[in-house]
């Protein structure tokens, strides 16, 4: 198979992959809300959140993360010498998949009824996705031409814009409640 396609696919499938992290987390954010409604309402919630959240987790959220692994490796064997920039978007993304593992371990708590984290904690947790989808456009659009002072810099000043975007938020709930 020709490069372009395989590249076109593994766009494809990040982008669902990225879709279905963004909304889960969303979900375990709704399902942790849920549990301070009152009954019957918080159990309807439960139950539908525990359906949305599986199909998501395994019709989406899996089958694009094995198909982004599968043509990304791909992709590598069309470089003879893998550059730098690439073993740091690889390092990323292995950061991803163990997020992807930590929202799996965030299906199963909260499936059994374990709620360990509040909701403003899930949204901070919500943005790490973000992070690194930021991080690797950048590196692989920009490549070698990214200083890697900028790039950093760059990167801690969004993380701060994100957290405080989050805080401000919370007071914005906080004073509507």
């Amino acid at each position: 198979m020709d490069y372009l396609y395989v590249k076109s696919l593994h766009i494809i499938f990040v982008i669902t992959w990225f879709s279905g992290m963004f909304y889960q987390c969303r979900l375990f954010i709704y399902n942790r809300e849920a549990q301070d409604k009152p009954e019957p309402e918080k159990s309807i919630l439960k139950n539908q959140f525990d359906i949305m959240i599986s199909r998501l987790l395994f019709g989406i959220c899996w089958p694009s993360t094995v198909l982004t692994l599968i043509f990304g490796t791909w992709m590598l064997s069309f470089y003879p010498e893998i550059p730098t920039w690439l073993w740091i978007k690889i390092g990323m993304v292995l950061c991803l998949f163990a997020y992807q593992f930590s929202l799996h371990q965030l299906y199963r708590q909260q499936k059994s009824g374990v709620f360990s984290y509040t909701g403003n904690q899930l949204r901070m947790w919500n943005e790490v996705p973000t992070v690194f989808l930021v991080a690797i456009v950048m590196l692989v659009v920009v490549k070698q031409n990214i200083s890697l002072v900028y790039g950093l810099g760059g990167l801690v000043a969004f993380v701060f814009f994100l957290m405080s975007a989050i805080r401000i938020y919370k007071s914005l709930r906080e004073k509507k409640a």
